[in-house]
């Protein structure tokens, strides 16, 4: 591992609000993780450096107990390692970022109330994190009420960037309509023109599923029908069961414990001798799907802005620094380490762009924050250790970032455990579509 990383592996070295220990993590997996307790605050070894000056306070919310905690959990550890790389080289204009991290549980309710005391109680300068789409836009209002910038590090709802927008809300990663644009083709063209939808029923996996049916059309396929399976349903055979028809594909739009349920029961059933299995990555190489469904993924082919694989474009000397370090970091709770993925990348990189959007402005807390939103506003990054996938342009029209798209298949692996195969990568130029937002 390079120098660089090294020290970043002590279980102190965060500054943070709610670390997860070893015993919190113990079940992690298609599972959800137990109930974390009370949270505290761990000193932080870089005080010496930083003298008296006062830290940022960065916080956010994610799903920490609850079905999205194995997701929510791999996100927060993206948080801690930009964090602790951050602070480990100079901070944000000399000053250490202090990172809050509440749990949403993954409910709105709870989402809205963690992040009230986060802007009231807590004070944090600006914020980062947010993994269930509706639990992020539960809190959007918050955030524009109380004028602090809210760094999004998961939630893919088109809306949060479209018909939902606001001056103080980004997303500096992808979200459905460019994935569409850059997926679609592929797939009516490669595998077939009928497709079949099934979707996790809440508002990520609707506005997903709209923005597929759009871009399948537009390049002369069809979307037969869909299907939508409300989010945590164990048993889907009720639902699966019921699909018949003639058309070529099964496209899959879920996450977490639902794509490892939704591929196993799709393909117990024998879907997948009459269809071919396609969908959003997350389905299948976030987290650990692809442990849990093994040979039932094989022949999947799916999108995805990250892959947790040293191949390609992917095979840099920024992203082996990166993955190697989430597999030590992650050893504090699994002995074999735990692979970074879709969440780890996003939050790590959406908090070194709050970085460098504060560097950029000479942010020193809430009395800059019109400053920060200028400086990220039309933000453009390059491949580098801050972010390891490569260019991207946050849009200054919506605040969304457009970034490139690995098309991948599910190949064998080494032992029973298989593995993506990038197909195709479509930059971030192919991935436009117009912007469809008006700050109020």
């Amino acid at each position: 591992m390079n120098e660089e990383y090294r020290d970043l592996m002590s279980e102190d070295d965060v500054w943070t609000e709610g670390m997860v220990t070893r015993r919190r993590f113990i079940g992690f997996g298609v599972s959800a993780a137990g109930a974390l307790g009370a949270t505290l605050l761990v000193p932080a070894p870089w005080q010496s450096a930083f003298g008296k000056e006062k830290a940022i306070k960065v916080g956010g919310i994610q799903p920490l107990t609850g079905p999205g905690a194995g997701g929510g959990l791999m996100a927060k550890v993206g948080q801690e390692v930009a964090v602790n790389r951050i602070n480990k080289t100079g901070g944000v204009n000399g000053r250490p970022i202090s990172l809050v991290v509440e749990d949403s549980e993954g409910k709105p309710a709870i989402g809205l109330r963690k992040t009230r005391k986060l802007l009231e109680r807590d004070r944090i300068d600006a914020g980062q994190g947010g993994f269930m789409s509706n639990v992020c836009i539960a809190c959007m209002g918050e955030y524009k009420k109380q004028r602090v910038v809210n760094m999004i590090g998961v939630c893919l709802d088109t809306t949060i960037t479209t018909s939902r927008c606001n001056r103080y809300t980004f997303r500096p990663f992808d979200f459905a309509p460019a994935q569409a644009v850059a997926f679609s083709p592929y797939l009516v063209n490669n595998i077939g023109k009928k497709w079949h939808i099934i979707y996790v029923d809440y508002s990520w996996g609707q506005s997903t599923k709209d923005a597929y049916r759009e871009a399948i059309h537009k390049n002369g396929g069809q979307v037969v029908g869909t299907t939508g399976i409300p989010f945590g349903t164990a048993d889907m055979v009720p639902f699966l069961s019921k699909i018949k028809g003639n058309f070529d594909g099964l496209y899959m739009i879920f996450f977490g414990k639902d794509g490892v349920t939704v591929v196993t029961q799709s393909y117990d059933l024998g879907l997948h001798k009459r269809y071919r299995f396609a969908g959003d990555g997350a389905a299948v190489v976030a987290g650990t799907n692809l442990p849990a469904q093994k040979e039932k993924a094989l022949g999947f082919v799916g999108i995805d802005r990250y892959l947790p694989i040293l191949e390609g474009p992917l095979n840099t000397t920024h992203h082996k620094k990166f993955y190697d370090t989430v597999l030590a970091y992650t050893k504090k709770y699994d002995p074999k380490g735990i692979l970074p993925d879709r969440y780890t990348q996003a939050n790590y990189e959406a908090m070194n762009v709050l970085k460098t959007g504060m560097a950029k402005s000479g942010f020193r807390g809430r009395e800059d924050t019109d400053k920060l939103i200028a400086a990220l506003e039309g933000l453009r990054v390059k491949l580098s250790d801050d972010f390891i996938t490569g260019d991207k342009h946050l849009r200054k029209e919506d605040h969304q970032a457009f970034t490139s798209e690995y098309l991948f298949e599910v190949v064998k692996g080494n032992g029973d455990v298989p593995r993506p195969k990038i197909l195709k990568v479509v930059p971030p130029e192919k991935t436009y579509v117009p912007p469809a937002c008006k700050f109020s």
